[in-house]
């Protein structure tokens, strides 16, 4: 196998798009991102330094990696991400990172120098007592006014929103209507198991029931299907004469895996070949032997399943037990 073969696995899925975990923090603490008890953070000297980060990148990108994204925890938060983004902007890649948006304030000068021109900022409710409820932090204002300061700056803003059913499933028109003078592109992602965050299909809302809302508050002429692109996790619609565009992920109903061209690295330098693995392979202590970490690359892309870990039923992923898979904010999302 050539190298600009190994990121092919066995179903013909080219995996050219990198999601690196820089952080296990963060300064929130959502409810479906982490447990209620917290997390076992993983010892600093486990964790990839900025250094390990740049190299493993770097080998990814000469196998035909062309899309990093940076996530968490937040990954603001780490002291040197500033250092890393700056790193990374030297390879030939679209760099993006997602973020929940509490100090993107302080990064816009160094997103411009870095190349950074989309941003995915998370925001689970427009009600003020709601996001405090979910995140368990009081920055709704915060993160609101510094997503009309990224727009105002040019960048490019997908709005992420976990709907959760008898929580914020209400509120699919008002953030649909976020979308009219705005020209973001607001993403609603069904609500995932994961360790700790009390998941059950009985509190999922469907893409289906999100269609349902919508179609019940606009007129059919006026709900506009926008073209997908190649590899897109998403359904993407628009409002007629709205600036901006909304979309849902159906990881749970309707799941994207035939196009999935993506592979995550956590923080602590394990490779998840899919978000719903609980397998994982181990670069960093490869690396730190200075030994090559392509074989391990290669088997972790050759051994993923063609759907969703193995899950290929609705009937399976109702029984997923979310204690086989890490929490969320130890994933990288």
């Amino acid at each position: 196998m050539t190298k600009s073969n190994i990121l092919t696995d066995t179903f013909g899925r080219k995996h050219n798009y990198l999601r690196i975990s820089l952080t296990e923090r963060c300064n929130l603490r959502c409810t479906y991102c982490m447990p209620a008890d917290g997390i076992q953070l993983s010892p600093k000297d486990h964790l990839m330094t900025y250094e390990e980060i740049y190299t493993i990148a770097k080998e990814f990108v000469s196998m035909g990696v062309t899309k990093i994204r940076l996530t968490g925890g937040e990954p603001l938060i780490r002291k040197d991400a500033a250092l890393i983004m700056e790193k990374l902007s030297s390879l030939p890649v679209q760099l993006t990172l997602t973020t929940n948006g509490v100090i993107v304030d302080k990064f816009i000068d160094h997103f411009k120098k870095c190349g950074i021109k989309t941003l995915n900022v998370s925001l689970d409710s427009l009600d003020t007592k709601k996001n405090r409820e979910i995140t368990r932090r009081s920055y709704f204002e915060k993160v609101y006014q510094n997503i009309i300061l990224l727009v105002k700056e040019g960048f490019q803003v997908k709005v992420n929103c976990v709907l959760m059913k008898d929580f914020n499933d209400d509120e699919v028109i008002d953030f649909i209507n976020l979308s009219k003078n705005l020209p973001v592109h607001v993403r609603f992602i069904e609500f995932m198991p994961f360790d700790g965050n009390q998941w059950n299909m009985e509190r999922l809302v469907s893409l289906q029931e999100i269609l349902s809302k919508v179609h019940s508050n606009f007129k059919e002429n006026e709900v506009i299907k926008l073209q997908d692109a190649p590899n897109d996790t998403t359904k993407s619609y628009q409002i007629k004469g709205y600036k901006g565009t909304f979309a849902i992920i159906s990881s749970v109903t309707n799941p994207f895996c035939d196009g999935c061209n993506r592979i995550r690295l956590t923080a602590n330098g394990q490779i998840k070949n899919c978000l719903f693995s609980s397998k994982e392979s181990d670069l960093l202590t490869t690396l730190r032997a200075g030994e090559s970490i392509i074989p391990i690359i290669q088997k972790a892309v050759q051994t993923k399943f063609k759907v969703r870990s193995g899950m290929d039923t609705l009937d399976k992923f109702k029984r997923i037990d979310g204690h086989n898979n890490r929490s969320m904010i130890t994933i990288g999302g």
